[in-house]
């Protein structure tokens, strides 16, 4: 075996081996950038190369590029709130408020410096799980996954310290909401109202894109102000550095919950690093700075993200099971040249094995370097006027939430999410617990049917992995009911303190801390009320076994939904809090805001992508960028090749309107 692992290092540090593998660095560097396109689109663009490279020449290739898209997608997630994935939204909330406090280049210094550390960590788990992977993956049933999931949703009580009931009504709002299309356990669609974009259920790429990212445009353009609201980018990549080994605990720990994420099916990079996240936060003695640029926020949950795929390739290559999309591309790579991943690979190819954890461990090195070289320039970004970062972001975002049904339908849902997200931020309701109920909302379903098919209920319950769970699942909300029975009773805080509003930085710009003490909070929560109420209606009409969650989750729901509208009403009469007088104001500025977005949509539907880029950019640089003629046009430009590029050489779809010319299909 170690003779093994040496030679496979001696080959990849072959000149032509290394420049293959730096390529794939760079490849999924540029695709980790852009967003929504992630490991995915990295291996897909890759993959052809496999037809006519030698097996070691490809997997330095593919692996370079999964290895580091987990890097450079925190990026666009710190400087402009855009997250890079779904995944990278956790470092979206103290990544970017570090960036609007005019320190971006140490929130990216340590996002790159703990991305390193969690690849260097998975690649180490890599190699050490390959004698003791099977019976640690083995003793995981159905029973201790579905807990899992429980306990992954179950977390957004601790994101949303503060207010539990604001984070667990999201997080059953994201169950719900991931409940649509087919039934896992039944031949059976729900809440689709007879829609074939519906039945396949959303997309996780446009729901991210959606709650958070166009969102999030919204409000920085409603502002028109630059992301970061302090000139200059702060302390700058030594800082970052001092951070990250300040807290290196935190490294550790996020790599282990993001390796143990990855091995485990249905879990993921998405989860995983809320998981990573949420240990932070529960863990650390001072909680009020998570959520407003606290390092700790930063560290975990990139460790954790870049470990994920190291974990993920560990039942991919024990076990021929892949974790996630790229790792099932990967597979396929393997099976290309006849290499059947599972037990006889780690006999007859051990060789390959290496190939792979050492390409990992390299890349991860090579990617952070790259990303270290030019994160004080990337960081002065974030002191641009948005509303000239935002016209190209608009364009990439419908594009990348195009790529996966690519269908128009997803492009009006995206729309629609970001109306609702912008809603759930000035709100006050966390939006991160939406995201995790959506991710984890079908595997819980699978799961919970799995194991009331094989076990019965006493003998799932009295596991000894259940029960571990259930108390890591019980305890916290003890100790969180202790502490608030004996805290002495002191006037209500505002309704701002108490959503948990450190988790998406809501308090942040003139919109987000004055509509939430409004009535918006009770409007909104009457409004998931009425949606959980007329999803419970419309679960009458499914079968059995696909109506049991929707049901539970609507009652929940239903119940989470009246306590938030209770208690927001009880605080609003004890503290007399009214709306803004300027409130009008700030919702023109956001309907405008969102009126750029329909145009773009339309001339999107009529003419297809590249003329709608081409009408849209000008017209909104010159109405709300105010830029010169002359820059407007080699901004337009630039984005057009681009686009150009990613369409011919990436093989990116872009959407094709009713009236697109064929020379542009």
């Amino acid at each position: 075996m170690f003779d093994a692992a040496l030679s496979a290092l001696g080959a990849l540090l072959d000149p032509s081996l290394f420049l293959l593998l730096a390529c794939g660095v760079l490849a999924g560097l540029v695709m980790g950038i852009i967003p929504g396109l992630g490991g995915t689109g990295a291996v897909a663009v890759l993959l052809p190369f496999a037809f006519i490279l030698e097996p070691q020449q490809a997997l330095a290739l593919i692996i370079g590029a999964v290895a580091v898209v987990h890097t450079s997608d925190t990026i666009s997630a710190v400087l402009i709130g855009v997250p890079g994935s779904a995944s990278s939204t956790v470092t979206l909330m103290d990544g970017h408020a570090m960036a609007k406090q005019g320190q971006a280049a140490r929130a990216l210094s340590i996002a790159f410096l703990s991305s390193m550390a969690g690849g260097l960590l998975g690649a180490i788990g890599l190699t050490l799980s390959i004698p003791i992977a099977r019976p640690l993956v083995l003793a995981f049933g159905s029973p201790e996954l579905f807990m899992l999931t429980i306990l992954g949703i179950s977390l957004t009580a601790t994101l949303s310290r503060g207010n539990m009931m604001k984070g667990l009504l999201a997080g059953a709002l994201g169950v719900l909401l991931g409940q649509v299309g087919g039934a896992p356990a039944a031949a059976d669609y729900r809440f689709t109202f007879d829609s074939l974009f519906l039945q396949e259920g959303l997309d996780l790429v446009a729901v991210a894109l959606g709650i958070f990212g166009l969102a999030e445009v919204v409000h920085l353009v409603a502002r028109r102000g630059a992301v970061s609201e302090v000139s200059g980018i702060g302390g700058g990549w030594r800082v970052g550095i001092r951070d990250f080994f300040t807290h290196w605990t935190h490294v550790i720990r996020g790599a282990l919950i993001g390796i143990w994420a990855g091995v485990l099916p249905g879990v993921g990079a998405t989860a995983g690093t809320w998981m990573a996240y949420g240990q932070a936060v529960a863990s650390s003695k001072d909680k009020r700075k998570f959520g407003k640029g606290d390092p700790r926020g930063i560290i975990g949950p990139e460790s954790a993200n870049n470990s994920v795929e190291a974990g993920d390739l560990i039942p991919t290559l024990l076990f021929g099971i892949p974790g996630g999309a790229p790792a099932a591309l990967l597979m396929g790579a393997l099976l290309l040249y006849g290499v059947e991943p599972g037990p006889r690979l780690i006999t007859d190819h051990l060789d390959l094995v290496y190939t792979i954890v050492w390409s990992f461990a390299l890349a991860s090195v090579l990617g952070a370097a790259l990303c270290f070289g030019v994160s004080v320039p990337l960081a002065r970004l974030s002191s641009v006027p948005f509303p000239i970062l935002g016209a190209g972001l608009v364009v990439i975002m419908f594009v990348s939430a195009y790529q996966e049904p690519q269908q128009f339908a997803v492009l009006q849902v995206m729309l629609l999410l970001a109306l609702l997200g912008w809603l759930m931020k000035v709100g006050g309701f966390p939006r991160a617990p939406f995201l995790i109920g959506f991710v984890l909302s079908i595997p819980m379903e699978r799961y919970y049917f799995l194991t009331d098919r094989l076990y019965t209920t006493g003998e799932w319950l009295s596991r000894p992995g259940v029960l571990i769970m259930m108390a890591v699942l019980v305890l916290p909300l003890l100790l969180a009911l202790r502490r608030k029975l004996a805290r002495p009773k002191v006037e209500a805080p505002e309704a701002g303190a108490e959503d948990g509003q450190h988790l998406d930085d809501e308090d942040e710009g003139p919109q987000a801390g004055a509509l939430d003490k409004s009535l918006l909070p009770v409007g909104l929560a009457a409004v998931f009320l009425a949606l959980f109420a007329g999803a419970l209606v419309l679960s009458a009409g499914f079968s059995e076994r696909a109506a049991l969650m929707p049901r539970i989750i609507a009652v929940v729901g239903m119940l989470l939904a009246a306590g938030v509208v209770a208690t927001e009403l009880r605080t609003r009469r004890r503290t007399g809090q009214r709306a803004p007088a300027d409130w009008r104001g700030q919702v023109a500025n956001v309907a405008v805001a969102f009126g750029w977005l329909v145009v773009f949509l339309v001339f999107v539907y009529v003419a297809g992508t590249m003329i709608a880029a081409a009408l849209f950019i000008p017209l909104f640089l010159w109405r709300v960028g105010r830029w010169q003629p002359l820059k407007i046009v080699i901004y337009t430009l630039g984005v057009l090749a681009a686009l150009w590029v990613l369409h011919q050489y990436a093989e990116i779809s872009l959407p094709v309107g009713l009236y697109t010319p064929e020379v542009l299909k």
